[in-house]
């Protein structure tokens, strides 16, 4: 029995031999599973850059106990910058470099992670200055560009969870920054948000990005809000080498002028995509910031924003409720006319009383003022939400949807079908089958419409309709008109098309205006620029620098780091 257990636990060891990679001994081997890189691109011109490294030491490694870290030119600030692993404090030197340009090595010893261990590596550098180039598209515009530090491929292996944030100056509108071509296996276009200083933030993550290679990430923003002086402008000579594609760092070619033309017309495709998706996105990038726990008490209408609705929708749930409320009647169908009620009811929503009161301008002014509206609405929804989960929220909502269709559903009579959903009606049109799920549910059955129907169909108002006997609880019924459930549902999607078609008009259009105020499009840039920070790479197996890219605004030089 011993021999055979002893077998298996050399069949063992030797299997699991042969599944891990292996280097000889003392050589650094190991994963980089998750890099997280912040790039704070400060008030006074300069750049902070915080690295949160996370290693898998191979068994067969040896001692992790310096980490090269590439930075973006040689005028960093020595004493700015500061290393832990696990956060125990790590010695900064500069002489046990290994990579081409400059750079630091953070020593770990004597908290060195050892073979088969595993170890976070916190590697902040406070100021770089002479990272910001003049943007050769718009001359107001600085342009920022940066590369993280990598290792070389004779050191790390596997993927990495590779997550980058740009920090823009204080001040930045969330529509002045444009972000430039994505780096390959990233999202064509960044995560725009808002840091806990309020700072805009763009965020680019992928979850399989090689540990060795190189991406460029760029940016550019106002020039005034950082100091002219701290802005690096090209000379004559090295906007001549940018525009023939040579990097003016090491004279190398970028390319053809032909692929690097084709490459910008693609770029240019891909973002026009991306930028018409996002017209019908109109929450505004501080609403995405992911908080904790579910925001109760919205309204369905608040809810319908947060879930991004269609605006003509949301319209007409607005109306809905004002008429419920005994608010609001409309007057025409085609075109669409609304009246107040006076007295107004107390409990009426700001954005009811918005509503109601853009209706009373003119036709002119009438889209204009829907806008405000819904961006003041978009406002009102993102300041409630803050600090709360926009996921864990919308699936809660979705939730009450859920259940307000299946009471509906459950009713077994058309009475009180009918009126569950008067009672629930609001809620049920978050869901975007709506039209054809109430379709559904009233097909075969006929609808004893509210009392406030009138209010909302002028003919069926003031023309006869056939009546029934209607109960209410322990209450004497009452007679209540009733009309086929198809057609009480073509009436309800007539009001919504109502609103697309000849109140709004284009829903595109009218969302984009909704759009170009509470979640401006980042607007994208592929003129050249110069330097940026291209010189952030840190790895590269001690000087493998292949960048000379200075087509579609990446011009940038290379450092190679090592370990």
């Amino acid at each position: 029995m011993r021999i055979r257990i002893l077998s298996l636990i050399i069949l063992l060891t030797s299997l699991l031999a042969f599944a891990l990679p292996v280097k000889a001994d003392g050589v650094y081997y190991f994963e980089e599973p998750q890099l997280v890189v912040n790039i704070y691109w400060n008030s006074d011109g300069t750049e902070s850059i915080d690295y949160l490294y996370s290693f898998n030491n191979n068994p067969s490694s040896g001692a992790i106990e310096l980490v090269d870290v590439g930075l973006p030119n040689s005028n960093y600030v020595l004493n700015s910058i500061y290393a832990d692993v696990d956060g125990k404090a790590a010695k900064i030197t500069t002489g046990d470099y290994l990579g081409s340009g400059p750079g630091i090595s953070a020593d770990l010893r004597p908290n060195s992670i050892q073979p088969g261990k595993s170890g976070k590596v916190h590697v902040f550098i406070g100021i770089v200055e002479r990272v910001l180039y003049e943007d050769t598209d718009n001359n107001t515009y600085a342009s920022a560009d940066f590369k993280p530090s990598t290792f070389g491929s004779e050191y790390v292996y596997g993927t990495t969870d590779l997550t980058v944030i740009y920090h823009f100056p204080p001040g930045v509108q969330p529509e002045e920054p444009k972000w430039h071509a994505a780096p390959s296996g990233f999202p064509s276009e960044p995560q725009a948000g808002f840091d806990k200083d309020d700072r805009i933030i763009y965020t680019w993550r992928n979850a399989s990005a090689s540990p060795s290679a190189e991406y460029l990430f760029g940016a550019s923003f106002p020039k005034k809000y950082v100091p002219a002086e701290t802005i690096v402008k090209q000379s004559t000579f090295e906007k001549i080498f940018v525009t023939l594609g040579i990097s003016t760092t090491i004279l190398a070619p970028c390319g053809f002028t032909l692929l690097c033309v084709g490459g910008i017309i693609g770029i240019g495709v891909l973002s026009a995509k991306g930028a018409n998706q996002r017209k019908l996105k109109y929450l505004p990038p501080k609403i995405s910031i992911e908080g904790h726990g579910i925001k109760r008490g919205l309204t369905a209408v608040e809810a319908a924003i947060l879930m991004e609705q269609p605006v003509d929708k949301i319209m007409t749930m607005i109306l809905f409720s004002s008429i419920k409320k005994n608010a609001a009647e409309v007057v025409t169908r085609d075109p669409l006319e609304i009246k107040s009620i006076d007295p107004q009811p107390e409990d009426l929503h700001t954005y009811e009383k918005e509503f109601l009161a853009a209706f009373q301008a003119d036709a002119k002014s009438r889209r204009q003022a829907l806008q405000d509206v819904m961006i003041n609405l978009v406002k009102s929804v993102s300041e409630k939400m803050k600090g709360f989960s926009r996921r864990e929220t919308s699936d809660y909502y979705k939730s009450i949807m859920t259940r307000a269709w299946e009471q509906v559903e459950a009713a077994n009579t058309p009475e009180v079908k009918s009126l569950k959903f008067d009672e629930v009606m609001e809620w049920t049109m978050l869901d975007r089958d709506f039209n054809d799920r109430t379709r559904d549910v009233f097909r075969t059955q006929p609808v004893f419409l509210p009392m406030w129907w009138g209010r909302f169909d002028p003919v069926f108002r003031s023309g006869p309709s056939a009546t029934a006997s209607l109960p209410s609880g322990g209450t004497p019924s009452i007679s209540m008109p009733k009309l086929p459930g198809a057609n009480f549902a073509a009436s309800i999607a007539t009001g919504v098309q109502t609103f697309s078609g000849k109140v709004i008009g284009n829903i595109t259009d009218f969302t984009s205006g909704i759009t170009n105020k509470t979640n401006p499009v980042p607007v994208t840039t592929y003129a050249s620029r110069s330097g940026g920070s291209g010189r952030s790479i840190g790895g590269g197996g001690g000087g493998h620098c292949a960048c000379a890219c200075a087509c579609a605004g990446c011009a940038c030089a290379c450092a190679g780091g090592g370990r």
